[in-house]
């Protein structure tokens, strides 16, 4: 299989301006005729079936909650990227693909990047005209704030709650075109397999999950918006609903898998506190943006934060990046905060956290807000509680957060913090139509794998999303159905929605069948055991070799002793689940491959046998600058394909952020 990525020629900065150029078109009348399936409603779904029911396509959208409002890209919270300089710092649409792929480790590709940065601009009015209630500057400008990886403040925000008001902007404009007839809504519903006729994708298999009931539904193309795959490590950020279901059903139909083992670990989580947990808490990383993080310099201390002198703490990111210091990229953030905690400078009562403290800031602004008020020779007390109030103002949700969560109060005593995993940069592999291996069928957003490489800078993956939705796919699947005009809908009672059909019923009949003696939840938590500790935040050899062997036996167990109760024909989250959870065994078992095989560390992908002298990611662009793209062949069988990745525009580098 050659893996053709269909990057444009010319100068990178006219490549995506030339291909819309040249793109075969659909006119209006025809549009009507053609009818496009978009499963899942976060920010790339809701975009893109708002985007193509406007332009005139018959849309159906799926999602498995209840509205389109729960999807998971309303858990985002820091920001948006775009490439405005507003602030006049320095930034530029090849600034922002310069750091992108440099945040990546190399490790994407160069032309979808830069369309990337090219749109982010876009992206920004687009949301601003729907409403998007984006924090503004005194004059009424709209304000920005730094994210990790970068030297200048590219990053758009509401609050701390930037995913949730940007899902509103697109569910706005999705629920408009669903009343104007343009897009039906298929709300508690769950692709269960795709459809393929002749070599392209023609549709789903979608199960009820109210009713139980199997339905069959054609589309002349379907797009996969169904995010990220990081629930299967159990404890991630993700909505426990996440999952990988529809995107491995077009893996085992025939869609590749790129870079299935890249996987974003977070620095800024709550902390585990137990065993009885099911899901974890981020911390946004805008905090980061005025908060210092730091640890005892005296191992095992077990003093309150707030009584360690200043001289006694180690704000170790600073020490070792002083040039980005507290907002380097994640990967890097994530594994300094281990290392300190594994030498043994952990706090709190797990020692598996560090601190993330913004008492500086406190003061910085406490004084600030005094010059303004005219307040002469102002207090501690006065500096402290002026500070708080305009901390409040930025990121006053998140404190109230972590106090619910934590019981403590975040005003007076630190933040605990511990890297979780977060994102996943791995998914189906598409080329720059974001079309992937099996003609017809898409995947956007978090469900494929193109544009964040070994790993994604914070506040990119809304820009990805909404990029993607909005500004890409109206264009580049118009180049796809111009030639399906002539092929009419095709009948569901077709021979292949059928057997689709059938085979869904066999799994799920199946799994009832079993009547074993654990519930879904044992086998998931133990297979997110296996994968944090041998394919977590630091992989090896040896470890991902026992993985492997685990995780084949876990499936063996799991076919003949899950126990799921209820029935086929009715509300069942258990068989729900179970599904859902047979597929992460799967796709654990090729992440654990897919690491074993790249013997070098790039990005969060941190092989501990390849490292700097100085503890950093050791790259081996020789041998591994490439995709590797997963062809599913059978039970435990997967076969290779590569495609290399060339950097015209930008030279390969150790990544140095000191």
């Amino acid at each position: 299989m050659i893996l053709d990525a269909k990057i444009p020629s010319g100068p990178i900065e006219q490549k995506w301006t030339n291909y819309k150029g040249h793109c075969k078109l659909v006119n209006p009348a025809n549009k009507r005729k053609l009818e496009i399936i978009v499963v899942g409603t976060g920010l790339a779904g809701a975009s893109a079936a708002a985007s193509l029911g406007e332009l005139g396509y018959k849309v159906k959208a799926f999602c498995f909650q209840d509205s389109p409002r729960r999807a998971h890209s309303i858990a985002a919270q820091g920001g948006i990227n775009a490439a405005k300089n507003y602030q006049n710092d320095g930034d530029s649409t090849f600034r922002l693909f310069y750091d992108t792929i440099k945040g990546g480790d190399y490790r994407s590709r160069e032309g979808n990047v830069y369309r990337l940065a090219e749109n982010s601009a876009n992206i920004i009015d687009q949301c601003v005209a729907q409403g998007v209630p984006f924090a503004r500057e005194y004059g009424g400008v709209l304000s920005n704030r730094s994210f990790g990886g970068v030297q200048v403040q590219r990053t758009f925000y509401a609050a701390g709650q930037t995913g949730q008001q940007l899902l509103i902007g697109a569910y706005q404009a999705l629920e408009r075109q669903v009343a104007l007839g343009n897009v039906k809504m298929y709300a508690r519903h769950e692709m269960q397999e795709l459809v393929i006729i002749d070599g392209k994708a023609r549709g789903i298999i979608a199960r009820d999950l109210v009713t139980g009931k199997l339905e069959r539904h054609f589309g002349h193309a379907v797009l996969l918006c169904s995010g990220g795959y990081g629930n299967v490590f159990y404890l991630s950020t993700n909505a426990m609903g996440s999952n990988v279901t529809a995107a491995w059903k077009a893996h085992k139909n025939g869609a590749l898998m790129g870079n299935p083992c890249f996987t974003q670990i977070h620095p800024t989580c709550i902390p585990v506190s137990g065993d009885h947990q099911s899901k974890l808490t981020l911390m946004s990383e805008s905090l980061r943006n005025d908060g210092r993080i730091w640890v005892p310099k005296q191992k095992g201390d077990t003093r309150k934060p707030n009584l360690i002198p200043e001289d006694e703490r180690d704000y170790y990111l600073e020490r070792r990046y002083p040039a980005f210091g507290n907002l380097v990229p994640r990967d890097v953030a994530s594994r300094a905060a281990k290392e300190r905690c594994d030498e043994g400078y952990g706090v709190g009562s797990s020692k598996q956290a560090v601190y993330l403290d913004l008492f500086d800031a406190f003061d910085r602004y406490g004084h600030t807000e005094a010059v303004k008020k005219g307040i002469d020779n102002p207090t501690k007390e006065q500096i402290r509680a002026l500070g708080a109030e305009v901390i409040k103002e930025k990121y006053g949700n998140l404190f109230d957060m972590y106090e619910k969560i934590t019981g403590e109060n975040p005003y007076e005593v630190p933040m605990r913090i511990y890297p979780a995993v977060h994102y996943t940069m791995g998914g189906l592999w598409v080329d720059y139509e974001l079309m992937t291996t099996i003609k017809g069928l898409y995947a956007l957003g978090e469900a494929n794998f193109s544009d964040h490489g070994a790993n994604r800078l914070g506040a990119s993956a809304l820009m990805q999303g909404l990029s993607d939705g909005y500004f890409i796919i109206p264009y580049t699947i118009g180049n796809y159905l111009a030639d399906e005009i002539y092929n009419k809908p095709i009948s569901t009672d077709h021979e292949a929605f059928a057997q689709a059909e059938k085979k869904v019923q066999e799994r799920l009949e199946s799994l009832l069948s079993i009547n074993g003696t654990q519930p879904v939840e044992n086998f998931h938590r133990r297979l997110g055991k296996i994968m944090w500790d041998k394919c977590g935040m630091a992989r090896n050899a040896n470890g991902l070799q026992q993985a492997i062997q685990e995780i084949q036996q876990l499936k063996k167990e799991f076919w003949t002793d899950v126990k799921v109760p209820g029935g086929l024909h009715e509300l069942n989250p258990e068989l729900d689940k179970a599904g859902r959870v047979a597929d992460f065994i799967e796709l654990g078992e090729l992440m654990c491959i897919d690491a074993l095989h790249r013997n070098e560390s790039c990005g969060g992908h941190f092989r501990e046998e390849y490292q700097t002298p100085d503890g950093e990611a050791l790259r081996d662009d020789v041998n591994f600058m490439y995709v590797a793209a997963w062809e599913y062949k059978g039970e435990h069988q997967w076969e290779l394909h590569k495609e290399p990745l060339q950097y015209d525009v930008i030279k390969p580098t150790q990544r140095n952020y000191k």
